[in-house]
């Protein structure tokens, strides 16, 4: 049962009770007029009577308080604000070019091996996502192995080398000091003191080539490594595996080479955040064209789903032989069903202003709108009570009504209102 409805009840139950309290008490009062003799006697009353007003006086106020209690609850109601959809001036948008082209990614690369050599491995599907820097396959690595131990060993026998030469230039120096003092002491000759100091500088000498050979082994050894790590590919971005194109025991190679038995490519990856639409426009109308442009995209694949997208560079150079100029649309938001490669067919959105200021376009949900009476009526919250208003529906979209007249924009009305809210019904707005 509603609040409103107990409301009016107890309202009339309260009033037929104290009318029928005041009827008793008046034919009461008449009863003790007729019994009374003697004027002069002091009045007395009836214990009962009394007591049985005061119980009608308790239930009235009872009933009363009852009422007012149920009359000041407020509904909780759920309430949304009227936006106004509309700008200064009449704008409509207006289609002003077609065009027609496919969706691409704008980073996708076939990967390649940087060395030629036997694929022993391929670690990917189509299909596939892979991460930058993911092992894609490996090629045979058994010969530059082979180098890079022979290139280490290389670089072991030249610090042996120099590892004999420090000792070898050590006994130079004390040969070369011990002569010196037999020559001081003419015991030595001129000739046996140059031979000591070529021989010490000369092993110097050696000392420092060996140390440049070292650092040439060691390069070397650098080189074969880096081969080393070129026999294993890798993926340059994160992506999608579209196509592989090599299999375990074919050759490839970065450059054709050997006929079609030479593979170019071990796969290729899609980057799909990076997928737009490139469409050719005739240069003729190509200023219709503009950076930002909106623009609405539709596959062949989906014909009833249309995709906001925009405008997101001209390319600015023109083909010769086909005599138009290529554009880039970007999607506002992708989708997994866009894939590369698929046919699309835009068209490019463009502003009508008419100049002439028009009355604002309201819109509130279309539950926001209810039938009362034959019309068209909405509940606005005023000063925390619900008020009806009459309404003028100027259309609908989706799930939203074009309000022509009625409300304003900004104020609150109750979406959803419950059976028993009528005008002037105290609410408080709950929880969207």
């Amino acid at each position: 049962m509603s609040s409103g409805y107990l409301s009016t009840s107890l309202t009339l139950r309260a009033k037929t009770v104290l009318l029928s309290a005041l009827k008793l008490m008046n034919a009461q009062k008449s009863a003790l007029d007729e019994l009374r003799i003697d004027r002069s006697a002091p009045r007395t009353s009836s214990p009962k009577g009394w007591l049985f007003v005061g119980i009608l006086v308790v239930l009235a106020v009872l009933a009363f308080g009852f009422w007012w209690f149920s009359r000041s609850k407020a509904l909780e109601v759920r309430t949304v604000i009227v936006r106004d959809a509309s700008s200064g001036g009449s704008t409509s948008s207006r289609t002003v070019l077609n065009a027609s082209g496919y969706v691409t990614a704008r980073r996708q690369a076939t990967v390649s091996s940087k060395v030629t050599g036997k694929v022993i491995e391929v670690l990917v599907e189509e299909g596939k996502r892979v991460e930058a820097g993911q092992v894609l396959a490996r090629v045979d690595d058994t010969n530059i192995k082979a180098s890079r131990r022979l290139a280490e060993a290389q670089l072991a026998a030249a610090k042996a080398a120099l590892d004999e030469t420090r000792v070898r230039i050590k006994e130079a120096d004390l040969q070369l000091k011990r002569t010196a003092d037999l020559a001081k002491a003419s015991i030595a000759t001129q000739a046996d003191l140059d031979t000591a100091e070529a021989e010490s500088q000369s092993l110097k000498a050696r000392l420092d080539r060996q140390q440049v050979e070292v650092t040439v082994g060691e390069r070397e050894v650098a080189i074969w490594q880096q081969q080393l790590e070129d026999t294993v590919i890798r993926a340059p971005f994160a992506g999608i595996v579209t196509s592989k194109n090599a299999q375990p025991g074919e050759m490839i190679s970065p450059m054709s080479a050997g006929g079609s038995f030479t593979r170019t490519g071990i796969c290729t990856i899609v980057d799909m955040d990076s997928l737009e639409v490139e469409v050719d426009v005739n240069e003729s109308y190509i200023n219709r064209v503009g950076p930002g442009q909106p623009v609405q995209a539709k596959l062949d694949a989906y014909p009833d789903w249309t995709i906001p997208c925009k405008v997101i560079a001209i390319i600015p150079t023109a083909d010769r032989q086909k005599a138009t100029v290529k554009v880039r649309v970007g999607f506002d938001k992708l989708d997994p069903r866009i894939l590369p490669e698929m046919a699309a067919k835009v068209a490019f959105r463009g502003a009508e202003t008419t100049g002439i200021a028009t009355s604002p376009t309201l819109i509130v949900p279309r539950m926001a709108v209810q039938s009362l009476d034959g019309r068209d009526a909405v509940f606005v919250v005023q000063n925390g009570r619900a008020e009806r208003r009459a309404v003028t529906i100027g259309g609908t979209r989706d799930d939203e009504a074009v309000i022509a007249s009625g409300v304003t924009a900004g104020e609150r009305v109750i979406v959803g209102a419950p059976a028993m809210l009528i005008d002037g019904t105290p609410v408080r707005e709950g929880k969207p």
